[in-house]
């Protein structure tokens, strides 16, 4: 899945964020690196070719051909 070769890369975060990720991390089994690798090959990749959840796959297109205008008046009549 990942090129064998791996580049460094230094980011500035938040200490406290830091922090949270580790132990995120830790308590999965992980590192703070991968992490951060899938979350940026994630929302590099082009939209097709991201895999799915489950529930995702069978939510996409659930509402092909809705008019956007019948939320918002229900919006509108929700939030009088």
């Amino acid at each position: 899945m990942y090129d064998t070769y791996m580049a460094k890369l230094t980011l500035s975060v938040n200490d406290d964020v830091i922090a949270r990720a580790k132990v995120y991390a830790e308590a999965r089994g992980t590192s703070v690196s991968a992490i951060v690798e899938r979350m940026l090959d994630r929302i590099s990749r082009p939209f097709d070719d991201v895999e799915l959840t489950p529930m995702v796959a069978r939510l996409r297109g659930i509402a092909k051909g809705a008019d956007p205008e019948d939320y918002h008046r229900y919006l509108e009549r929700k939030y009088r």
